[in-house]
């Protein structure tokens, strides 16, 4: 269960964070006059940004509770792999959204180039 609940919060972390990312460049693109409903969504996705930022910390105290709770019952080798995988599994999440964004701005920037050489 609890690693269901790492999954969901670093992938709303991320997703999240990505939005904002996207909502920040668009309003760097507009000079001056930043539209109204530019700055409502970043305002909206930093406050969720934030919010997820809690869910992690508390998903962090949860994450020391169980492996409190694995150390009564697991040998020390077996406490340290499921750490490593905790990790492992973290950084392979975050890797995956990169590539994903990555994926996606390739296939943005494909498209663009189709429509210039096909109006």
């Amino acid at each position: 269960m609890f690693i269901g609940d790492l999954e969901k919060v670093v992938s709303l972390l991320l997703c999240l964070s990505s939005r904002l990312a996207r909502v920040q460049d668009a309003m760097s693109k507009i000079d001056g006059n930043t539209d109204q409903s530019l700055n409502e969504r970043h305002k909206l996705l930093s406050r969720q940004r934030e919010d997820a930022k809690d869910l992690k910390e508390n998903l962090d105290r949860r994450e020391r509770v169980v492996s409190g709770i694995l150390a009564k019952y697991l040998t020390h080798q077996q406490l340290q792999d499921y750490r490593h995988f905790v990790q492992v599994k973290t950084s392979l999440l975050i890797e995956q959204k990169d590539l994903e964004e990555q994926i996606k701005l390739l296939e943005e920037q494909l498209e663009t180039l189709e429509k210039s050489i096909h109006p």
